[in-house]
């Protein structure tokens, strides 16, 4: 029996899972198995929590295709409340290790429970070459991209994973099906790419919709939502400061001046939690 936990942030729903205390075998299969929603449990993909020598905790995160991401915005804020609730921790100020480096947790705790995160993404990548993306420019801005009946432009950037930020006019009538898989795998994105469509409400107010890597569309991505952030103000469209709305709700997007960080904040929350038999569901 594995013991897991669903977790959700905006509706980017997560099965986690203490590999602390017990033994994870072959992830990228069990990641498949379990993201599948008739076969299996049902979510964007897994995450695991171990233990870290440079951090507090670690943390390793698996799409529905079985691929291993660097990072996930939604995610990382479950799993400071996943540490914090199950009483791994009694810290409300942590380090967790990911692919794409150590990020930084501040948990806002209410009887007993984490509400709130805050996380230090850290800086944007600006670089084609780091981000990665096939461009001469720096930043990368209005990067042509012909897909099917159309073409795009947009601004890419890396949250210690690569993003495609798209600015449409009506993102609520767009058919991000039939374009986003073709973007993903778009050839000026060697390692594929996350893929944000955003329209602009105002100066602190942006909408997004997201295709996300290996998965498709979800109802929301902290990384994406920083990503936009960042390519808003490299455009001269929003502040520093914005509220960024997604499917499944609002994440408060920083990218501040002084340390060139941005700061997510946002909510975590448990779902359920249950048993896992894997002779019934690991290999179907």
């Amino acid at each position: 029996m594995l013991k897991f936990t669903k977790m959700q942030g905006l509706g980017n729903d997560y099965v986690y899972m203490d590999a602390i205390h017990q033994k994870i075998g072959n992830a990228s299969s069990l990641a498949k198995a379990v993201s599948n929603r008739h076969w299996g449990i049902g979510s964007d993909g897994l995450i695991l929590i171990d233990e870290s020598d440079v951090a507090d905790f670690k943390m390793r995160m698996f799409n529905p295709d079985g691929s291993e991401s660097e990072m996930c915005g939604n995610g990382i804020r479950c799993v400071g409340k996943f540490v914090y609730d199950k009483g791994l921790t009694d810290r409300t100020e942590l380090t967790i290790e990911t692919l794409a480096g150590i990020k930084k947790l501040k948990l806002k705790v209410q009887n007993g429970k984490v509400k709130m995160i805050t996380v230090d993404m850290g800086e944007p990548t600006l670089e084609p070459n780091e981000i990665p993306v096939i461009s001469n420019k720096m930043p990368v801005q209005d990067l042509e991209i012909k897909v099917l009946d159309r073409k795009f432009f947009a601004t890419c950037i890396s949250m210690g994973n690569p993003h495609t930020v798209i600015v449409l006019e009506d993102i609520d009538t767009f058919d991000i099906e039939k374009y986003g898989k073709d973007i993903e795998s778009n050839s000026n994105f060697p390692n594929k790419t996350n893929v944000e469509f955003i329209e602009i409400e105002d100066k602190k107010h942006i909408k997004m919709r997201v295709w996300e890597r290996g998965t498709g569309e979800t109802l929301a991505c902290g990384t994406g939502a920083c990503s936009c952030v960042v390519a808003g103000v490299l455009n001269g469209m929003v502040d520093r400061n914005a509220v960024v709305k997604l499917l499944g709700g609002n994440l408060q997007i920083e990218w501040k001046e002084e340390d060139n960080h941005v700061y997510m904040t946002g909510p975590a929350v448990t779902v359920f939690e249950g048993e896992l038999q894997e002779e019934n569901i690991l290999y179907k």
